[in-house]
This record gives C-alpha cells, structure tokens and sequence, in this order.
C-alpha cells in the first residue's frame, strides 16, 4: 500500500514537472519577447527625442528665415527709395546744369556789353559823360542826364554782381546734390551688398530647413517601423500569456491538495486576511499607507496604488496570490527593478521600484503567495521609496490596468 502512495504520488510530481516546462519556456518566452519590446520602446524615445530636437532645430532655422525675408524686403525697400531719391536728384542735377548754363550765358552777355561800354568810356575818356550833362539844354535836362548816367553804371555794377551771386550758389547747389548722389549711390551699394548676403544665408537656411524635414521624415520612419514592430510582439506576447494562462489552469487542477508552500523552498513570510479574490497585501502590515491612488491628484489615470509610508525602504513586497513569474527585471528608466506574476485566478500583479539586487524571484517560476520576491526601493523613474503596485486583467497588457484596491482585503 506504502509503494502504491509513493508512486501515486510520483507520478503527480512528475505530471507536475512536466506541466510547469511548458509554462517556464512560455513566460522565457515572453520575456524575450516584452525584453525585445522594451529595447524598441527604448529606440522609440530616443528617436522621438531626436524627431523633438530637430524639429525644435527647424522651427528656430525657419524663425531665422522669416526674420532674413523681413530683413531683405526692409532693405529692397530702402534700395527703390534711394533709386527714386537718386533718380530725383539726377533729375535736380540736369536742372542745375541747364540753370548754370543760363546763368553763365546771361552772365557773359552782360558782362560783354559792359566790357563794351568800358572800353568805348575809356576811349572817350570822362569826357563823353561830361558832353553829356554839357549837352543838357537846361537844369532839368541835366539833372536826368546826370541820374541816368548814374543809375546806368549802378545797374550794370548790380547786375553783374546779382549774376556772379547765383552763377556761385546754382554751382553750390549742384555740388550738393552731386555729393548727395554720391552718398546714396555708396548706401545703396552697401544695401544691395547686404541683401546679396541675406539672399545667400536666405538660401543656406532654407537648404537646412529641407535637410532637416527629410531627417524628421527619416526618424518619424523609424518610429513607425518600431511601432509596428512593437504591435507585432505584441500579439506574440497575448499568444504566450494565454498559453500560460491555460497551462497555469492545468498545473491548478494537477495540484495536490494542500499546496501552496513555495517551489523553490522559500518561506511564506507574508500575512494578514485574505480577498474574496484571493489576494493579500504586497507589504508587511505598518507600512499600508497610500500616498497615490488610481488616479493622481491632476485626475490622470495612474492605474495603479503606491505604498509609500515612512520607513518602507528595504521592506519586503511579497506575491499576493500564487502563480507564475512572468518577467522579473532590473531597468534603469520606467519600472525599475519589477516583478510581473500571473495568477491562477486570470490576473496579474505587477510590483515596481524595488531595490536594485534584491530580486528573489526569476522568470518561470512558480511562487507562492505571502512569498517574498524582492525589497521596496526607488528605481527606475521614482521619486522616493515606494512600491507600486498594479493589478492587470487577462491578457496582462500594460492596458488592461484596473484598481487594485478592488482585489485586496
């Protein structure tokens, strides 16, 4: 009878052996698969974090060129208002030169009969103006004569003088406006020198913009490759999990009655009540405190709780139920060092942040609840010691969160 109970009971440890194989390769297997995700997810950021630089890079170079385009129309409209103030003064100009002629036409005329007249005087001698006042028939007579006289040698005297006057200021006039010309000829050269300039670095920060669209366009490429990549997996990871699900419901009915001590010998250290859904709490009793609930405090979902009461740094966090290890990882960024545990119930637990090196749990393995699988900490992004703690409906995707305040005591 002795023999026929042992090997009774051989056989059911084998059965079980053989039915935890399957379950082991399957949860290896989809950790390779989420580690695969996760290095994609990682190349995804990164890109996306390129994509944001060289967006930002494009948007400030076509900030640049908007200002250059402003700065080349403000200069080729001060380039036409010097071309029609050079064009007016070119004109004034003309009209100096035609007046300056005039000028020196009427000034030639008159200086020519008063050379005349002088010379005819001088010939004469002062006599021909004393015939003059001589010749007078009378005291009236004379008196014109006398004033004509006058009148005419002040007049020619005014005349010239007048015509000297403005023959000078039409010059000066004139070297003006040729110096003003010049002035704006030199501006306008030094403006159409600058637009050259601006045109050309127009052109270069144009040739950027493009380069840079094309390079967005290339790592926006990638990112979609990823993420299809990642949908892929995805559906890889549904199929194994609901392998293991389904191998996880036959290691439940091969198990002997009474089982639940740990497989790999641990101590069920855990405690306190159990939920009608079969769950205990992650953390020893004290350390109970939420300091975030499923929600944050701006109304995003968090879609998990944080333990996080004093003194927690370094207490244990143990499987709320038993189950399957699923993926058991040490991260730098996101969860940090995680377990995820699928349980015989169709969910699963996810527990986050522990310390880095404190695993006791690895993928494939079966633990029992109340067993300890790591130590409350702060890596990944934490910012503080806390354990955060997800509870996850069948297939166990990060989607399919819900309150893990529904399932514990």
């Amino acid at each position: 009878m002795k023999k026929i109970i042992l090997k009774t009971f051989g056989i059911l440890l084998v059965a079980i052996l053989l039915l935890q194989i399957p379950v082991t390769m399957a949860a290896d297997s989809v950790n390779d698969l989420k580690n695969q995700q996760e290095e994609n997810e990682d190349k995804i950021e990164e890109n996306k974090q390129k994509k944001e630089e060289i967006t930002a890079e494009k948007n400030q170079t076509i900030s640049e060129v908007e200002d250059i385009t402003t700065q080349i129309e403000d200069y080729e409209n001060q380039i036409s208002e010097l071309t029609t103030k050079i064009s007016e003064l070119n004109t004034k100009i003309e009209e100096s030169e035609k007046k300056i002629e005039e000028a020196q036409a009427q000034y030639d005329e008159q200086k020519e009969l008063l050379d005349t007249r002088l010379v005819v005087a001088y010939e004469q001698g002062e006599t021909s103006y004393l015939d003059v006042l001589l010749s007078s028939e009378n005291i009236v007579d004379f008196i014109s004569n006398y004033f004509y006289i006058s009148e005419l040698a002040t007049s020619d005297t005014e005349l010239m003088d007048s015509l000297q006057k403005e023959k000078e200021e039409i010059e000066k006039a004139k070297t003006d406006l040729e110096n003003s010309k010049r002035e704006l000829d030199t501006s306008k050269a030094e403006k159409q020198s600058i637009t050259t300039q601006l045109e050309q670095t127009k052109s270069e920060k144009n040739a950027k913009v493009s380069q840079l669209t094309q390079d967005e366009q290339t790592i926006q490429a990638q990112i979609d490759e990823l993420a299809e990549a990642n949908k892929s997996l995805d559906a890889q990871i549904l199929k194994k999990q609901k392998e293991i699900e389904e191998q996880l419901k036959k290691q439940q009915q091969q198990k002997p009655s009474g089982g639940n001590s740990p497989s790999n010998g641990g101590t069920s250290t855990g405690g306190g009540a159990v939920s009608s859904s079969g769950f205990i709490y992650p953390v020893p009793s004290g350390y109970r405190t939420i300091t975030t609930g499923i929600t944050y405090s701006s109304g995003q979902y968090h879609g998990a709780v944080d333990f996080g009461s004093g003194g927690i740094n370094g207490q244990p966090v143990y499987a709320v139920a038993d189950g399957i290890v699923v993926t058991a990882q040490n991260l730098t960024s996101s969860y940090g060092t995680y377990v995820i545990i699928a349980h015989y119930n169709g969910l699963y637990t996810l527990y986050a942040h522990g310390q880095r090196g404190s695993l006791r749990v690895s993928e494939g393995q079966s633990v029992s609840q109340g067993q300890q699988i790591m130590n409350v900490g702060s890596t990944g992004n934490s910012t503080g010691p806390h354990l955060h703690f997800e509870v996850r409906t069948s297939p166990g995707t990060y989607s399919c969160r819900v309150n893990p305040m529904n399932y514990l005591p």
